[in-house]
């Protein structure tokens, strides 16, 4: 029973660090304050601040629920021990057990306390220089995704996709759903570099390729990211997707582009300019968002034009030759089996990015 004490002492010992760490004291006192406030009649009076109101509460519950449970229980356990004899053992082991697998499954979903990790995100894929050689490649990490996505029981619709003349794709845009998709994602923001021997050169030379991975909150509300219309500038053109011929007669494409940063969103899969031009600004909150986050801006008026990642950050190689391995700059982190990787088997470089 000594061993199962010691064990218990611990899991308390981090539990109340994580515990202090997280403020949950403090959060609890806020939840009493704001109970008190949304029990008020007079609150709804004005529906924006009541809404904002009971988002903040449930939102301080969620984080707050599974902690406080877990404190009642190491309390409990410490009670149970203090009064039972060894034919208790096994169960008490088993107890801790399951509490120590609680504490572990609690501090995975601390990976995500980012203000979008939460929210789907918008993944763009762009080729890089070099023609159909960054093409294809684009379209093999289009591929890796998207089999990423299907392990992960992530759903992704495509928005936009344009397919290179001889393989690949120019660029693929997807919005994709699923718990904490942008929380996950976000590891992927970046250059992404191929090295391998050339499938579409004669003297089959060993080529280096690049495509630039972009992942963006998924921000539908215009209140999150607050955009002035003066900053916008709105063009339409003759959409060149698919619909039939009555889209590709009419206006339907938009084009927005932000002018303080210069950021500019395109989008024509859309059936109408309407459609078009809600999902290009859905894009475009994305794409200021993730600036501000890079910056580390308190507000859009601070964001400065072109300091964005953009092709400046390489974050991973993939090489195919003269040996295979696949290594992320950022955390060392790398896999020896380029072919599973590229399969969609990318868990351990996202789970390396979010521990680091």
């Amino acid at each position: 029973m000594q061993e199962l004490e010691k064990r218990l002492a611990e899991l308390e010992a981090e539990f109340l660090k994580t515990y202090e760490k997280l403020e949950i004291a403090e959060k609890l006192k806020k939840i009493v304050g704001l109970e008190k406030e949304v029990a008020d009649p007079d609150i709804w009076k004005n529906i924006e601040e009541a809404t904002a109101k009971n988002q903040e509460l449930a939102k301080l519950q969620n984080e707050t629920q599974p902690y406080e449970l877990l404190k009642t229980q190491i309390s409990d356990m410490r009670e149970l021990m203090e009064l039972s004899g060894d034919d208790m053992k096994d169960e008490i082991e088993a107890q801790i057990e399951a509490m120590e697998g609680q504490f572990v499954e609690l501090k995975k979903a601390l990976r995500f306390t980012g203000p979008y990790d939460g929210k789907d995100a918008i993944v763009r894929i762009t080729s890089g220089a070099g023609g159909t050689e960054a093409m294809d490649w684009a379209g093999m990490l289009e591929r890796m995704y998207l089999r990423y996505f299907e392990k992960n029981n992530m759903k992704a619709v495509n928005l936009e996709r344009v397919e290179g003349e001889e393989a690949g794709i120019k660029t693929a845009v997807y919005e994709v759903s699923g718990a904490n998709a942008y929380g996950l994602l976000k590891s992927e923001h970046g250059v992404h570099r191929l090295v391998r021997l050339s499938p579409f050169n004669a003297n089959n030379l060993r080529q280096t390729s690049f495509a630039l991975v972009e992942i963006l909150p998924v921000i539908k509300a215009d209140t999150e990211v607050q955009i002035d219309d003066k900053d916008l500038r709105i063009d339409v053109y003759h959409s060149g997707g698919h619909g039939g011929q009555s889209v590709n007669t009419t206006n339907s494409a938009v084009r927005i582009t932000h002018l303080p940063t210069n950021t500019v969103v395109a989008i024509q899969n859309e059936r109408s300019q309407l459609q078009n031009k809600e999902k290009a600004m859905e894009i475009l909150r994305g794409k200021l968002a993730q600036m501000q986050l890079e910056q580390r801006a308190a507000s859009l008026a601070d964001l400065r034009a072109g300091e964005s990642a953009g092709w400046g950050q390489q974050i991973r190689n993939y090489v195919l030759q003269p040996y295979k391995l696949v290594k992320d700059t950022r955390t060392g982190y790398e896999e020896t089996d380029p072919d599973a990787v590229l399969d969609g088997k990318i868990d351990g470089f996202i789970d390396s990015y979010l521990e680091a």
